[in-house]
């Protein structure tokens, strides 16, 4: 499952989305003001700005045979996006985001995600960081890597495949197949992954190919304290490439065009 390879970048890289994540300690100071001050701090690498409400779903409360649904206070979420729409900042009472729909390498992702960091730990000084999550979405398209016809069993590791690992089964026969997983892995981390085949959307657009899906979702929890975060981001980075690594065959490492670092 762990690869062992030293990190590459890919000249045709699948990646859809890099997401990181820092949830804190509710600072209702956010909820309740306008985030002016935090948006000087990154107006030059972020200058457009939009709010959402988000109504979160109703918490069950009670006891068995007397339950009911209680409604949740709305969260106001608010964006801040590169001119080119390629980089968003997600600012609530509970979490600073940094996505990213065109990752280019772990470096250039760290220096986007500096700056409202710096901001956030400026402007509102969160106690520590609850949760801090790294998210890398990979859709595997065999039509760009020009690998149509070939079964996902010759590119994706049997770990990740259950039934399409079958030479007797036919993959266009399978309807549904993927694995769900969860586990605790070095450095006091833990990582979900989901990985199978699916249909996607970009931009809000259907796509027909059926694309492999890997989604990791790397996070540490607990209480880590505002000056480990970077520390933190950079274990799990280093646990996602060995995991994505490891995930993959030469066969579709090599179709996505390596280049070492």
């Amino acid at each position: 499952m762990f690869s062992k390879e030293p990190r590459c970048t890919y000249n045709n890289s699948q990646l859809g989305d890099v997401i990181c994540q820092l949830r804190f300690p509710e600072i209702l100071t956010i909820a309740a003001n306008i985030p002016a001050q935090f948006q000087e701090e990154i107006r030059d690498e972020y200058p457009q700005y939009s709010m959402r409400k988000e109504s979160p779903a109703p918490k069950i409360t009670g006891t068995p045979g007397n339950l009911t649904l209680e409604n949740q206070p709305q969260t106001i979420n608010h964006q801040f996006v590169s001119a080119d729409g390629v980089w968003r900042v997600n600012l609530t009472s509970r979490f600073i985001s940094l996505s990213c729909s065109r990752y280019t390498c772990w470096e250039d992702f760290t220096r986007k995600l500096d700056k409202p960091l710096v901001a956030l730990i400026k402007t509102y000084k969160p106690a520590y960081f609850e949760r801090v999550g790294l998210r890398y979405l990979n859709f595997f398209s065999r039509r760009s890597l020009e690998l149509e016809g070939v079964p996902f069993r010759d590119l994706i590791a049997p770990t990740y495949l259950t039934l399409l690992a079958d030479e007797d089964i036919q993959e266009a026969s399978v309807a549904r197949s993927s694995v769900e997983a969860e586990l605790t892995i070095r450095g006091g981390c833990k990582v979900k992954i989901h990985a199978g085949p699916g249909l996607i959307k970009r931009n809000g657009k259907p796509d027909n190919e059926v694309k492999f899906i890997f989604d990791q979702d790397l996070f540490m929890p607990g209480k880590v304290p505002v000056n480990m975060s970077a520390g933190a981001l950079q274990t799990l980075h280093s646990q996602a490439w060995s995991i994505f690594r490891g995930a993959i065959t030469d066969t579709l490492h090599d179709a996505m065009g390596p280049e070492g670092i």
